[in-house]
């Protein structure tokens, strides 16, 4: 016997079932109903919107107060401030002491430069100066003795004077006793004037003779000086055939090789100074007009910012660029390295307390004269002023007050539409 499902069955309360599907056809209404009222507000407005942007997609600033800089951003590379060049005192051969990139201290040998040649002048004129310094001597003692004999005879002379002045004297007193003739008296007085004119004479001649003689051994002292001097260059420049380290620091190149030939004024080594360190820095060709020496600068290095100042600008222009030197006026960061790439602000101007926002593509696209407000989810076309404009932020002139905020992305894409509905 087949058995049937009556074992299974159950009566239906019919009403209880019409009131469940009333409360759920309720619950529904209900529902729909607040989902009216909640987009029936933004429904209108998306209706009153020219266009509609996800929100995500855009970036939104806010204006506010403060200091603006107007600046520019430039590339700079890190130079040393000092890195002389060493060269080739002579010529000759060189023996190097030194690699490219090693650490030296001020006046350790870099290379030494074998020149036989100026060597061999040196002791040249090594014996010369020897030479000359010996005649100078050997004067000095003939100048002693010509001095010597010359006041020999003007002794003599005075001796003879004196003689002269006696028989004088002998022959006045023998003239008065009558004893001598006129010509034994006149001969006397013929003696002594002789007698007086060789010592008149005797004198004039060894003062001459020790003028000629001080004139002849000055000039000898002259030449001996010149020598000296001639050996003291020669002896420098020997000297300097040891090349040594201007200042301390790291060798950066090595424009020769160990035991080449090398010509006189031949560049051999360059040391850099890594005490002291400069910022190369390219500025575009139409902000060289407002720069000048003197123009506030700001180094980013790492996560820190280190004042410098521009120290000179080149008045040539190369590739559309000008080159300039930025010199750090306070501490120098640590670990700078030759030839490494920084970011350099150059300040041209400051002004205080003024309306600001953030630099976006808005200021292209809408030519610095249009900007959207943002009021919720939407976005109003608003004309507005600006002024000076810095690498981050732009001032805003007119049109803008303190805490509204703008769309700081690309505006091209609102189509100059006056209200645009953001989208959520």
């Amino acid at each position: 016997m087949i058995e049937n499902s009556s074992t299974m069955d159950r009566p239906i309360d019919r009403r209880r079932a019409r009131s469940r599907r009333f409360l759920l056809a309720s619950g529904a209404l209900l529902a729909a109903l607040a989902l009216v009222l909640w987009l029936g507000p933004r429904l209108g407005r998306w209706l009153s919107t020219e266009r509609s942007i996800d929100r995500a997609e855009i970036r939104i600033g806010t204006v506010t107060r403060g200091d603006l800089e107007r600046d520019v951003s430039v590339q700079g590379r890190v130079v040393a401030a000092f890195h002389p060049t060493s060269f080739s005192p002579a010529g000759g051969i060189v023996q190097l002491r030194v690699r490219a990139g090693e650490v030296v201290e001020a006046g350790q040998v870099l290379a030494v430069v074998a020149s036989p040649e100026l060597e061999s002048r040196l002791e040249q004129e090594q014996s010369s100066a020897d030479s000359v310094q010996s005649e100078l001597e050997r004067q000095r003692i003939q100048a002693k003795q010509q001095i010597l004999e010359d006041r020999q005879n003007a002794d003599l002379a005075a001796v003879e004077l004196e003689a002269a002045h006696r028989a004088m004297r002998r022959a006045e007193q023998s003239r008065t006793e009558g004893i001598i003739n006129d010509v034994d008296f006149e001969k006397a007085e013929d003696d002594l004037a002789r007698a007086e004119l060789a010592l008149a004479h005797a004198r004039e001649h060894a003062a001459l003779e020790l003028e000629r003689l001080d004139f002849e051994l000055r000039n000898r002292e002259l030449q001996v000086e010149r020598q000296r001097l001639l050996v003291a260059e020669l002896r420098r420049q020997v000297a300097e055939l040891t090349v040594r380290a201007p200042v301390a620091g790291l060798v950066s190149r090595v424009d020769v090789e160990d035991r080449d030939a090398v010509a006189p004024a031949q560049p051999l080594v360059t040391v850099v100074d890594l005490s002291a360190f400069e910022i190369e820095a390219q500025i575009p060709e139409s902000y060289a007009g407002e720069i000048g020496a003197g123009t506030p600068a700001v180094v980013r290095y790492g996560d820190e910012d280190f004042a410098a100042e521009v120290r000179s600008i080149s008045p040539e222009v190369e590739s559309g660029q000008v080159r300039g030197i930025v010199a750090f006026t306070a501490a120098i960061p640590a670990g700078l390295r030759q030839n490494q790439r920084v970011s350099t602000r150059l300040i041209l101007e400051s002004r205080p307390d003024v309306l600001k926002i953030q630099r976006g593509p808005f200021l292209e696209a809408g030519g610095g004269r249009l900007a959207w407000v943002v009021q919720g989810d939407t976005a109003l076309r608003r004309e507005i002023r600006v002024g000076a404009a810095s690498v981050g932020e732009v001032e805003v002139v007119d049109g803008l007050e303190p805490g509204e905020q703008i769309v700081l992305s690309d505006t091209s894409r609102f189509e100059d539409a006056a209200r645009v509905f953001l989208r959520p």
